[in-house]
């Protein structure tokens, strides 16, 4: 059983590295996509990829004050998302086999790019809180700097199907198998579950209720009571 879980141990950090460049080449094609619909220029493609592929890793890594940002040291993270960039302007991926592989990719990039965060926040030394809220900055918010760049309103702010949700448990996972040990087996669960519950959600098109300007008074208390009658 010891050697299984060793070789398993060797085997998933080459997995989870090429997860992490999936989720940057997909990443980079989606803020090509978003530069693609505002007509911007070659310049604009590379900005919003490279944002919405590595901005969210870097800004974890700045505040956690771990030295440099991953995407700084390693070319393979920048180029990646230059590659993704490039891929956007030629094509337009609107077809819907393209479109269902992109929501499993990214959904599988989501849950891994959660549980890195959590995993590094919790070895950097802090708590499971801080740990959960990088966990899901490193998920999603890159996308929230690209969308803000673009002009547009996050996505991730509403109206849409669930995204920063799956990024919360794949973290929480994370959290929960670090205070066992299994940080391994914890990334992998947590992948696995991003992965399904990012896709779900999107096949069921769950959303969070929507504020409709609901206030608490007595008039409100009023109406909820007679409603229970």
């Amino acid at each position: 059983m010891h050697s299984v879980l060793s070789g398993l141990d060797q085997t998933l950090p080459d997995l989870f590295r090429a997860i992490d460049l999936l989720g940057v080449l997909l990443n980079g094609i989606l803020g090509g996509r978003l530069a693609r619909t505002k007509h911007f220029d070659a310049v604009g493609f590379a900005v919003l990829a490279i944002m919405s592929a590595l901005a969210g890793g870097m800004l974890r890594d700045v505040l956690l004050h771990n030295g440099p940002p991953v995407a700084l040291t390693d070319p393979f993270y920048l180029g990646t998302a230059l590659v993704g960039a490039g891929v956007a302007m030629l094509w337009k991926f609107d077809s819907r086999p393209w479109r269902i592989a992109l929501v499993v990719a990214d959904g599988t990039v989501l849950g891994c790019w959660a549980a890195t965060g959590a995993l590094k926040t919790l070895e950097a030394g802090f708590g499971w809180m801080p740990a959960i809220m990088l966990g899901i900055m490193t998920a999603v918010g890159g996308g929230m700097i690209r969308d803000i760049s673009a002009g547009s309103v996050p996505q991730v702010f509403g109206g849409n199907n669930l995204y920063a949700t799956p990024a919360l448990v794949s973290a929480g996972i994370m959290v929960a198998f670090w205070h066992t040990g299994l940080t391994t087996i914890g990334m992998l669960v947590a992948t696995i579950i991003g992965s399904a519950f990012t896709g779900v959600s999107h096949w069921k098109r769950w959303r969070l209720p929507q504020h409709d300007d609901w206030e608490l008074n007595a008039e409100n208390l009023r109406h909820l009571a007679r409603r229970r009658k």
